[in-house]
């Protein structure tokens, strides 16, 4: 009778699912990678281990497909929230806290976060995840050759009831006779109060030599839990552009300030730069640029990198599967175009677009597709050297791949999303890869 109680809380909280798919639920809506700090010392201290508002878990014990470990929450978490990062598993699983299912993942490649606030308790707690064996979304996982069960690396994070969500960048260029481009930042605030909640929040723009290029505070009222953006508007010289030959990156700094008291401080990287699409052309900061491309595993490494532009690639394409938030980083630093790529792969159910066949026809499937190139969206937007989306690979072609690539024209993004397998369809930019 117990191993069942689990699985009615399940679908209490999903509501009634195909057999077939099990969708996501209680995740927090997807984000690059962010890491809060008390302050500014202490993050430099931490230098991006543990800290008072952030600590990593690694004393995982696995009984057969379930990995549980114990976290503690700490009496300064107090009226702050708490959140559980994973940053991928080999399936799609669900999350159980002190025993009692909260959350379920349909997609493992990508990092993904849940709210654990109205789960956990101040003290000793147990998380437990529990992975799908065999895994329901295995039509859409070719590449797989039976994975042992396996997770990636995984924290519990404090931040604020009014709290940076997200942050995001856009660059744009007035006339080919200006040598500025225009920047905006825009930092996403939620608040999970049941009451409206004011804060204001500190930022700070750096340039590579540590100048100031921007500072500002602004004052944010939301209501019960609502989120806004404050945006940061900054003129960038053509010259500290971030590009392949000179890949400059600025440093954001962030604060937030409740009642007179800071709450959370935040760092990160942005490289600024423009990219446009012009018949079948990509033109990044005004110019057009050839992309010699190199098909690779996500797993790739820094010396391999660094090796591939000495024989003269200057773009990655991956392969379906989990990436790294430091293989983008990595990218951005060496100056590596980067093609990032949705978990989608469905050679195995042939080319068929009949029922039964392959999934990319397959209503049933339409928001799994959908949700997966959400996930790679947003976990690679925030980095210059992602220039382009690819929706998929060797999926035949179908509803889903169109509904996929309307839903991501909707984001305004100038970068191009791809499906090279489109067969000429109209749901895949004209992107020319070498």
């Amino acid at each position: 009778m117990r191993s069942i109680i689990p699985i009615i809380a399940l679908f209490s909280l999903c509501g009634a699912v195909a057999q077939e798919y099990a969708p996501t639920c209680g995740r927090e809506l997807p984000r690059g990678e962010l890491l809060a700090y008390p302050t500014a010392q202490e993050a430099t201290a931490a230098d991006g281990g543990d800290n008072r508002y952030f600590t990593r878990l690694t004393e995982w014990t696995r009984d057969g497909s379930i990995f549980s470990t114990p976290f503690t929450v700490p009496f300064a978490w107090a009226n702050r929230q708490v959140l559980f990062y994973l940053e991928w598993a080999s399936a799609d699983y669900e999350i159980r806290v002190n025993g009692r299912t909260v959350a379920r993942n349909a997609d493992a490649n990508a990092p993904a976060e849940f709210n654990l606030t109205r789960s956990v308790h101040e003290g000793r707690n147990t998380i437990e995840i529990v992975l799908s064996a065999p895994s329901a979304v295995a039509p859409l996982e070719s590449w797989k050759e039976a994975p042992a069960p396996a997770i990636g690396p995984a924290w519990v994070m404090s931040q604020p009831t009014m709290r940076i969500r997200d942050v995001v960048v856009k660059t744009w260029r007035g006339n080919d006779a200006d040598s500025t481009a225009m920047a905006e930042v825009g930092i996403v605030v939620k608040s999970d109060a049941l009451n409206p909640r004011t804060s204001r929040i500190w930022y700070e723009l750096l340039t590579p030599a540590g100048e100031t290029a921007a500072t500002e505070h602004a004052d944010l009222t939301l209501d019960m839990r609502r989120e806004d953006t404050v945006r940061l508007l900054a003129r960038i010289p053509d010259n500290l552009l971030w590009s392949p030959e000179l890949p400059t990156q600025y440093t954001l700094r962030l604060k937030t300030q409740h009642e007179g008291r800071y709450t959370e401080y935040q760092e990160h990287r942005l490289g600024f730069r423009t990219v446009e699409l012009k018949e079948g052309t990509l033109h990044v900061n005004g110019r057009p640029v050839r992309l010699r491309v190199r098909e690779v595993p996500a797993a790739i490494d820094r010396n391999q990198i660094a090796a591939l532009r000495e024989q003269g690639y200057n773009t990655l394409k991956l392969l379906p599967g989990p990436v790294s938030p430091a293989l983008y980083d990595i990218c951005d630093v060496q100056g590596m175009y980067v093609i990032a790529q949705a978990p989608v792969d469905t050679r195995r159910s042939g080319e068929s677009r009949r029922k039964g066949g392959n999934p990319s026809n397959d209503p049933a499937w339409r928001q799994a597709y959908i949700e997966r190139a959400q996930n790679s969206y947003h976990t690679a937007k925030r980095h210059p050297s992602v220039i382009a989306f690819s929706l998929a690979v060797q999926s035949a072609n179908g509803i889903n791949l169109y509904e996929s690539y309307l839903e991501m024209k909707r984001l305004d993004e100038q970068r191009p999303f791809i499906y090279p397998e489109a067969g000429g369809e109209w749901n895949s930019d004209k992107l020319t890869l070498e």
